[in-house]
C-alpha cells in the first residue's frame, strides 16, 4: 500500500505555490493507492478561483472534470490557463499533474459576471430534511484511512448500504488545504463526486462503477458547512451508466451534477 506524502489533518498540504502533498484522507474506496476524486476536484476548483488575476465580479457557473487516470498519492502540481476571456463570460482550464508524470485530471470551468440585485431572484426553498433531522448511517467501509474519514455523512433518504436513490448531507471534517480557509465551492466539489457511491444500484463487492468524469452546474454557491447530494443512478447492460444529482444546502437547491460511469464486474 502506497503511503501518503503528508499526515496533516487536511486533505492536502501546500508545499509550494502550485504544489500539494496528499494525505491519507484523500484515499478512495476502489483501492488504497489512489485518491477519491472529490478532494482533487476541489483542489482544481480552488485553483480556478484563486489564480493570479482572477476577477472578483465573476462566479463559477459550471465546471467539468475529466479524470484521465487514477490520481496517485504523490506530490501534485496544479496549473491554470485562461481559454477565453470576455467581458461577461470566461473559460478557465486547470490541470493536475504528479511529479515526473503525465496529467491525471483536468477541469474546464465557465465563469459568469455577476451584478447582485440586477434581476429578480427565482429559486426554490428547502426541499429536504435538514442535517439535524437526517440519519447517521454507515458510508463505505475499507480497511484504511481515507475520504470517508475526512467527511461527515448524514442520510436524509436511502443509505449507502441499500441499492437505489439516496440523499446524503456531507460536511468536510478537515480543511482541503492545511491551514487555509475552506471555500464554498470546495464544499460542493468535495461532495459532488460521491453521487455514484450513495446511489449505487450494484453491489460494491461484486462490481465497479467508476466515474471518468464529473460535471457540476451551480446557480449559486452554498451557505453553511453542509452540502446535500440527492442522487440516482442508471446503468445499461453494455457497461455504461450515469448518475444525476440535485445539489442542496440548508437554504435550498444550489445546482446539479452528472457523472458518466464505467461499470464492470470486479476481477
Amino acid at each position: 500500500m502506497t503511503e501518503p506524502i503528508s499526515d496533516t489533518e487536511s486533505f492536502f498540504e501546500r508545499v509550494a505555490d502550485d504544489r500539494y502533498n496528499p494525505t491519507a484522507y484523500t484515499r478512495g474506496p476502489w483501492g488504497p493507492d489512489s485518491q477519491h476524486a472529490g478532494p482533487p476536484a476541489a483542489l482544481l476548483g480552488r485553483a480556478v478561483l484563486t489564480r493570479p488575476g482572477a476577477r472578483e465580479d465573476m462566479r463559477l457557473a459550471r465546471i467539468t472534470f475529466e479524470i484521465i487516470s487514477p490520481v496517485p498519492l504523490t506530490p501534485l502540481t496544479v496549473s491554470t490557463r485562461v481559454i477565453r476571456e470576455g467581458r461577461s463570460v470566461e473559460i478557465v482550464e486547470a490541470s493536475l499533474t504528479p511529479e515526473g508524470g503525465r496529467e491525471v485530471m483536468r477541469a474546464r470551468a465557465l465563469r459568469i459576471r455577476t451584478q447582485p440585485g440586477s434581476v429578480p431572484e427565482v429559486a426554490d426553498g428547502p426541499a429536504l430534511p435538514a442535517p439535524e433531522d437526517a440519519g447517521r448511517q454507515p458510508f463505505f467501509s475499507v480497511p484504511y484511512t481515507g475520504y470517508h474519514d475526512g467527511m461527515e455523512f448524514l442520510f436524509a433518504s436511502g443509505s449507502f448500504l441499500e441499492a437505489g436513490p439516496a440523499a446524503c448531507w456531507m460536511r468536510m471534517r478537515v480543511p482541503l488545504v492545511a491551514g487555509e480557509k475552506i471555500l464554498p465551492l470546495e464544499r460542493v466539489l468535495a461532495a459532488a463526486d460521491s453521487g455514484n457511491g450513495i446511489s449505487n444500484v450494484l453491489d460494491f463487492s461484486t462490481h465497479v462503477f467508476v466515474n471518468p468524469d464529473l460535471s457540476v452546474h451551480l446557480h449559486r454557491h452554498p451557505t453553511g458547512e453542509w452540502v446535500c447530494v440527492e442522487a440516482g443512478t442508471s446503468i445499461n447492460s453494455a457497461g455504461i451508466g450515469m448518475t444525476e444529482a440535485a445539489l442542496h444546502d440548508e437554504d435550498g437547491p444550489i445546482g446539479r451534477s452528472v457523472q458518466s460511469l464505467f461499470v464492470a464486474p470486479r476481477d
